[in-house]
């Protein structure tokens, strides 16, 4: 195994036991909306670390036009990887003018690749993989984000803590 997965697979064990909480997957998230060059989403709203944690793990499917929109607190360099996911997916970088930096698309039930967003993103918005391809969504297409309305418990909320 190389050094780079040691140090990473070390760093999650530290924050697991420091934290003394080990990730379930999946949460119960808030939904909202998202449209995409007038193409509408029903997107869940995973905007604390333990629900981009999470993410689309350990789910058999995703529901034709739904998705997961990820939200960070601040810009950054973005990774994802597949671990636990058995859904084919596609995943958009936005910026935080939620213009579409980059699309990758991500094969599932793997662990060795990394998709990285291209520059600096606040969202990653992943869905049915081929779905920005069928719906002629590329780099540069905005997309208009709904957040959610606050109801429940801090992960229902979207706690932007970081």
């Amino acid at each position: 195994m190389g050094n780079e997965i040691m140090v990473f697979i070390t760093a999650i064990l530290l924050s697991l036991i420091l934290t003394g909480t080990a990730v379930t997957c999946p949460l119960a998230l808030s939904s909202t909306s998202v449209s995409v060059k007038g193409h509408n989403l029903v997107v869940e709203w995973a905007a604390t670390p333990r629900s981009r944690t999470c993410g689309l793990s350990n789910r058999p499917t995703l529901e034709k036009n739904h998705g997961m929109l990820f939200v960070y607190p601040r810009s950054g360099m973005r990774v994802f990887w597949m671990k636990d996911t058995r859904i084919p997916l596609s995943i958009a970088f936005l910026d935080a003018s939620e213009t579409i930096i980059n699309i990758e698309i991500m094969s599932p039930d793997q662990t060795e690749k990394r998709y990285h967003s291209s520059k600096p993103a606040v969202y990653a918005l992943e869905v049915n993989q081929g779905w920005f391809r069928e719906h002629g969504i590329q780099t540069g297409d905005r997309v208009k984000i709904t957040p959610p309305a606050i109801t429940g418990g801090p992960e229902k909320q979207g706690n932007q803590s970081p």
